[in-house]
């Protein structure tokens, strides 16, 4: 008898384990089906909501190369009036002419340096919109660090620049736009994330905490004002071709920008593989990465973030080591 209530008991406990290991199982293919549905299938919200083709205008900062450039003309096509915010007066007015030239709508620019975090400058910026309606806020505008550095050999100029840049920039330039939003009780505001918010990645330690902060900041506003008509979303971005990324040449995780916010706009409101709130990796290949990455501890992507980054540094010293023997061998030839 008591053999066979030991039998009983291990059967018991066997099927628990067993309808666990089968709940978990289908939880993880469900996370999958609905992932590849939102990246293949599912279409994201209208950006006629934010006044597409009615007299809306979307703001773009960071818009004079890559990203930042593609979704001004983008946005432009969709029949948004567009507002120019980048560093090079010279570069945004050719953008400018080119956008209002090819696709019909309305262009203003505006020239500041978002490293020098002038408060004047945004104040004049700040007086430009309250003229306009804006109805979508893209918070392109980024820098990083120049190669894998530790923070402790870091400068301390690179740090203040990836910190007013990527964090007060965005604060500031949201803090223009979402009062105007308010009142309208309509609005979307695209942060621009990336990976490395999410898995902290060495060597690249205040970019990374500039992006997770990104990412924090996003979710907790996002909550503050979902019910004013507001979405504020951060877009989780792998690498882009682009020349922050110093990638020239598109691969199957890698796009060009054109791909890359297509996606992005298509996908408004959708995670696409995310895991957290308020957060799209809207990009199909990216996404189904982001998936995958949920299925494994954050202390193996950080190991791995790691040993690519230092072997990133390694292959960046030697190449300046090389140019500057170069450079020394010319001077001693001249």
């Amino acid at each position: 008898m008591e053999q066979i209530a030991q039998d009983s008991r291990l059967l018991v406990a066997t099927s628990a384990l067993a309808a666990v290991g089968a709940a978990v199982i289908g939880v993880k293919v469900f996370s999958l089906f609905k992932t590849l549905l939102e990246l293949y299938v599912l279409k994201g919200i209208s950006l006629k909501k934010f006044g597409a083709g009615n007299g809306g205008w979307a703001v773009i900062t960071g818009a004079t190369d890559g990203i930042g450039k593609e979704f001004a003309q983008q946005l432009a096509k969709k029949k948004f009036n567009i507002l120019l915010v980048s560093r090079t007066a010279s570069k945004l007015e050719t953008i400018s002419k080119e956008i209002a030239d090819q696709y019909g709508v309305e262009t203003k620019t505006y020239a500041m340096d978002f490293t020098k975090g002038d408060n004047e400058d945004f104040a004049r910026l700040g007086d430009m919109m309250s003229t306009i309606r804006v109805g979508v806020l893209v918070n392109n505008v980024g820098t990083n660090h120049e190669f894998p550095t530790p923070f402790a050999e870091e400068s301390d100029k690179v740090i203040q620049d990836i910190i007013e840049v990527n964090v007060k920039g965005a604060l500031k330039m949201t803090k223009l736009v979402l009062p105007q939003m308010q009142s309208e009780r309509s609005g979307l505001i695209l942060n621009l994330g990336s990976f490395a918010g999410m898995v902290p990645s060495p060597y690249l330690s205040v970019y990374s905490g500039s992006k997770a902060f990104l990412s924090t900041w996003t979710q907790a506003l996002a909550k503050e004002v979902e019910n004013q008509g507001i979405i504020v979303q951060n877009v989780n971005t792998y690498f882009v071709v682009s020349s922050m990324s110093k990638i020239r040449r598109p691969t199957f995780l890698i796009p060009l920008p054109k791909p890359y916010v297509a996606s992005v706009l298509a996908k408004i409101g959708l995670p696409c593989g995310s895991s957290v709130p308020f957060t799209s990796t809207s990009y199909p290949s990216q996404g189904l990465a982001n998936w995958f990455m949920n299925l494994l501890s954050p202390n193996f992507w950080i190991t791995q973030n790691f040993n690519i980054q230092k072997d990133v540094r390694r292959r960046a010293l030697r190449k300046r080591e090389r140019l500057a023997a170069e450079a020394a061998a010319g001077n001693k030839t001249a």
